[in-house]
């Protein structure tokens, strides 16, 4: 139970430096953006936003998924964790969908008005500095218990490292009066925080609809053949719920053992199952092997 305590704390704690981190980027490229009207700045602000409001959700998230199963939720909450992942995914896509409009209508009408100071490169430096080190934070988090929440919101400030990049070599360029560049560089930012969002919200989409974690099926296979007592085996079934898998099997023992013998051989393979699948809760059905006349 202590152990149990200190992840759902140290998942809440994770999640509520991201929030506060995003509170703040927001507000600083919020105000260097207005300032100087630099619609990669102005972008990245955007971004910010949304990746704020992703942190409140997935703050939320932590929060709801640690509960235990109960009479209505008999698998418990994790998937509450792949539920917000998918809604920060939407929020990406609408956040991309602005940025290539408004990127798309500068390069055509060829409206540009930038004021490129300090600020406009101090802001997006301190974002990439705190982006880095608050991804590298919740992956580490995300990656020790398994949580899709967690790696959702680490992805988002990822993202933020490239897409910043790219905004400052946009207002290099406009430095030396290539002012297109600025919407330029926001463009390409669209196009990189949308193939994120498609590899996030296909993650999450798959584990919503219970598709099993690739490779998983295989390392059971191997698990269950290096028990002498099972027969055979069949019926793997797997699905996921936030940092938590659920898998059931059959298997065949000696159908002369006695229900006792079945049952440890049962408990066995969950326990190997289980040892070796982190996070997992495993049933067996256990099942007579017929010999073949």
């Amino acid at each position: 139970m202590n152990q149990d305590n200190k992840a759902i704390t140290e998942k809440k704690r994770i999640a509520l430096s991201s929030v506060i981190a995003a509170v703040f980027l927001t507000t600083f490229k919020l105000i260097v953006g207005i300032s100087t009207g630099s619609l990669g700045i102005l972008s990245e602000a955007l971004h910010s936003s949304l990746d704020l409001i992703a942190a409140l959700i997935t703050l939320f998230a932590v929060r709801i998924s640690d509960n235990p199963a109960d009479k209505e939720h008999n698998f418990g909450h994790g998937k509450i964790e792949n539920f917000s992942a998918l809604f920060e995914t939407l929020l990406l896509i609408i956040t991309c969908a602005w940025i290539i409009y408004e990127a798309v209508n500068r390069i055509l009408t060829h409206h540009v008005k930038i004021d490129v100071n300090a600020w406009s490169f101090i802001v997006i430096i301190v974002s990439i500095i705190i982006d880095y080190t608050r991804s590298r934070a919740l992956f580490k988090v995300a990656k020790k218990y398994n949580s899709q929440a967690l790696k959702a919101d680490a992805l988002h400030f990822s993202t933020d490292i490239w897409s910043s990049s790219v905004v400052i070599i946009g207002l290099i360029s406009v430095s030396f009066h290539f002012y297109l560049a600025d919407a330029i560089s926001a463009f390409f930012v669209a196009v990189i925080v949308l193939y994120i969002s498609f590899k996030l919200g296909k993650k999450s989409f798959d584990v919503l609809v219970d598709k099993a974690p690739l490779g998983l099926n295989e390392s059971i296979n191997q698990i269950i053949k290096s028990i002498p007592e099972v027969k055979g085996y069949h019926s793997i079934r797997i699905r996921e719920a936030g940092s938590k898998k659920f898998i059931e099997l059959n298997i065949h023992v000696d159908n002369n053992l006695t229900i006792d013998e079945a049952h440890h051989i049962s408990h066995k393979v969950e326990d190997a199952i289980e040892k070796e699948i982190e996070n997992s809760e495993v049933m067996v059905h256990i099942e007579p092997e017929i010999e073949n006349s």
